[in-house]
This record gives structure tokens, sequence and C-alpha cells, in this order.
């Protein structure tokens, strides 16, 4: 019989997988620029430095492909019991396989696990694909701003 391996995990990210964490959160928000229309996004000014400070004091979280990294979060838990999710993106050649999915159920059981009671995160309004994706997760629209000089959802899911 045949050995079958699963085609892809998620795991927690080590200061080895930040070169890799950048190249992924690169070339999402690229997309994601252009999706929104916007001239720059903060996301792309990212250093080393700033991944190693989020893999020290968030939950960062990386999706392999056959060993090869594709995909990655960030979610920081507050006192409060509730939580952000930043950074998210998978590698346009691993979208649309399960890959964004199995991140996000990840994210749900650490959140359910450690007791939080809602997780929130940004995203831009017009960006049809992202709001169909994180309705599909149990998110729903809790408020929009232009802030950032765009529309942005603030999207919310309840635990608890």
């Amino acid at each position: 019989m045949t050995e079958f391996k699963s085609l892809f995990e998620v795991r927690l990210a080590t200061y080895d997988d930040i070169p890799h964490i950048m190249t992924i959160t690169h070339e999402a928000f690229e997309k994601y620029k252009e999706l929104a229309g916007l001239d720059h996004i903060q996301a792309l000014d990212e250093t080393y430095e700033d991944v190693k400070r989020d893999i020290d004091t968030k939950i960062v979280l990386i999706a392999l492909s056959d060993e090869v990294p594709v995909g990655s979060v960030r979610v920081e838990i507050f006192d409060d019991k509730t939580a952000y999710l930043s950074r998210f993106g998978v590698k346009s050649t691993s979208q649309n396989n399960g890959i964004g999915k199995s991140i996000m159920n990840l994210v749900d059981k650490i959140m359910i696990e450690k007791g939080v009671r809602s997780i929130s995160l940004h995203t831009g309004s017009k960006i049809a694909s992202l709001i169909r994706f994180y309705y599909g997760r149990g998110f729903y629209i809790e408020s929009t701003d232009d802030s950032r000089g765009y529309i942005r959802a603030l999207l919310r899911k309840d635990y608890i």
C-alpha cells in the first residue's frame, strides 16, 4: 500500500521562517495594495526585526505545502480575551486549495484553547474575495472607516 502524507501543514513560526514570512507577506500585500487601489501600504515596509518581534510577542503561524512555505498569519491576544489578526497571506500560487482555511482553522483552535472571546481584523471592504473568504470563516463586518485613505472593514468573529 502506498504511504500518503498531508500535502500541507500549519505550525508555529520560528526565526528560521522569517525570510519566508517576509516574502509571503510582501507578495500578499502587493496584491492587496493593487486590489484596494492604493499607492502604498504599511505591511510592505516591514523589516526582519518587525517579524522577529511579532514571533516573540504574538502567535505567528506558517503554512507549508510539500515543506515549502506558502502562507502565514499573526495573532495578538489582549488581556481582555480579545484578539487581533494581521498580516494574513497565502502565496498566489497556493490560493484556493484549502491552505487559507487550514490556517484559519488552527487560529480558531488556538483562540478557543486560550479562552479568547472574539477575534477582529481589518480588510479592504471593496475586495470581494477577501470579504467572502472571511464571511465563510464566520466573521462579520462590525464597522468601516477610511482612516488609511480607503474604506477598510473591521471584521469580527465571536467564539463565546
